[in-house]
């Protein structure tokens, strides 16, 4: 199997620091950059970075600079899509973003990670990667980081400052380091 094809599966992965392919990864740092450098009027070629950048999005993606990602083709907007200032994707494996999502500034999605163990993670460059999936109608607060292998349940709310390194279940307000489920949310 290519690892072109590893880095788009649903599977975690171990791998080297060889491995990634460092020309897409170019071409997405390229695109961040002249996105980031836009006016805000700039409607229209912020438009065709978002539709060059990503594996897909809406006319309802919204991003305000600075956004950062490490490719762009391993992230995937399903609707609506409002992502704050400073939001950082790092898209090793796929990040799935489903319709209503809300991502507020300084957050950090990251796939990937590095092995514990010194020798690996030092001599060895290797790392970890596994997907993110945000569920329909998520929120997410103002620095929080999700980490790898983390999907968020649909209608639910992680509070600032969260490190969510576990599956947060539908319906409910998940906040602190590590992210824990606070109460259900309720039509009240």
């Amino acid at each position: 199997m290519d690892f072109l094809k590893i880095m788009k599966s649903d599977q975690p992965y171990r791998s080297s620091q060889f491995d990634m392919p460092t020309d897409l990864q170019a071409k997405a740092k390229d695109l961040c950059w002249e996105y980031n450098q836009l006016r805000p009027s700039n409607e229209k070629r912020k438009r065709e970075i978002i539709n060059d950048l990503f594996a897909e999005s809406t006319d309802l993606t919204f991003i305000e600079p600075t956004f950062h990602c490490d490719y762009g083709f391993n992230i995937h907007f399903k609707g609506l899509a409002v992502i704050n200032y400073n939001c950082t994707m790092l898209d090793t494996s796929p990040i799935t973003i489903g319709a209503g999502a809300f991502i507020a500034p300084g957050v950090v999605l990251a796939c990937s990670g590095h092995s514990l163990d010194a020798k690996e993670r030092v001599e060895q460059g290797i790392g970890t990667s596994a997907p993110i999936t945000l569920k329909e109608n998520v929120w997410i607060g103002a620095n929080t980081t999700v980490m790898a292998g983390v999907t968020i349940g649909k209608n639910s709310v992680i509070g600032a400052g969260s490190v969510v390194n576990k599956d947060i279940p539908d319906n409910v307000v998940a906040v602190g380091s590590p992210c824990k489920v606070l109460r259900k949310i309720e039509n009240k």
